[in-house]
């Protein structure tokens, strides 16, 4: 019996950002977004349950203890949606609030099918809510998703976790205004941020002593491995954090700790790095939350509600259409 040799495919969104990527002139990139493959998933699964990274509990916190006033101050809504949902457990209070009225339904969006696959299994014992999981990019999954509604029917998106400090300021004003476009009056958007703190805080939160977030980082280059047939050492690079005081964001890198060619199958790519060269693979940018309110409402919402916890320093807004 022969072992069959594996396909890999170049002509794909990730294909693309890593050609792009990796070629760039003025420093090497690849978007965050391609961290959540099955293995990145469950790896950030666990850097939620670190000691270090409070911001998942602190959105858990949050969304325990004003997930009623959430719903009623998003007027009730039945259909709700959520961006980059994850194993969707912190969802599951907001859920349960909505559902004292009446049944629901939910349509948690992501690009990772393992990830939504966690998401319906955490969700299966609600009786009264009606999962439907969509594998899809953001704007691509929130037009399939509003698809669903029934006449006047309004919604709720939810975006938590800080997925927003991703984005720089501008993009994460146009991502407000995409986002916007796509809903009415009586709809709402509660999002989650991450706010400033102390710079020590912030970085052992990103380079945990247990290595768990070096193990994420370095999974992206195991992805190019595994999908387009790349030829990365990883014990030939190093997770880094550092902290732009600057712009409010912590940064995550991959520094190549010698001078080496990497070559990347299916692509046709060989990619030269010089001792010390990083990829720039994650900016998590912190807020204070009279910016939250500012970045929606210049991007066309009105901040309805904000809950803010102060043991992490963490915030939910609840935006509403202008």
């Amino acid at each position: 019996m022969f072992a069959t040799a594996p396909v890999f495919t170049p002509d794909t969104a990730f294909a693309r950002d890593v050609a792009a990527g990796l070629t760039r002139q003025r420093g090497k990139t690849l978007p965050a977004s391609w961290l959540y493959d099955e293995v990145g998933s469950a790896l950030f699964e666990v850097i939620t349950l670190l000691p270090e990274y409070g911001l998942t509990r602190a959105d858990t916190r949050l969304l325990a203890s004003a997930a009623g006033e959430i719903v009623r101050a998003g007027d009730r809504p039945r259909l709700f949606v959520e961006l980059g949902s994850g194993s969707g457990a912190k969802t599951r209070t907001i859920l349960e609030a909505a559902t004292r009225r009446g049944p629901v339904t939910y349509l948690p969006i992501d690009i990772s099918c393992a990830a939504l696959d966690r998401c319906a299994k955490t969700l299966s014992s609600m009786s009264a809510v009606r999962v439907e999981p969509i594998e899809a990019t953001y704007f691509e999954g929130i037009e399939l998703a509003l698809s669903h509604r029934r006449g006047a029917e309004s919604a709720m998106v939810l975006f938590l976790g800080s997925t927003i400090g991703n984005f720089n300021r501008a993009e994460a004003a146009l991502f407000l205004r995409q986002l916007r476009s796509h809903l009415r009056p009586g709809d709402s958007l509660l999002l989650g941020a991450d706010l400033v703190k102390p710079r020590d805080r912030l970085l052992l939160a990103y380079d945990d002593p247990a290595g768990v977030t070096a193990a994420f980082n370095l999974n992206l280059l195991g992805r190019i491995n595994r999908e387009l047939g790349g030829h990365f050492d990883l014990a030939q690079f190093a997770h880094e954090a550092r902290y732009n005081e600057r712009h409010s964001r912590v940064e995550m890198h991959l520094r190549s700790r010698i001078a080496q060619q990497v070559r990347i199958d299916a692509l046709d790519l060989t990619v030269s790095f010089a001792r010390g060269e990083t990829i720039w693979t994650e900016s998590s940018h912190k807020f204070r939350t009279e910016d939250i309110a500012r970045l929606g409402e210049r991007a066309g919402w009105t901040c309805a509600r904000q809950w803010v916890d102060r043991e992490w320093g963490f915030a939910e807004t609840l935006f509403q259409p202008k």
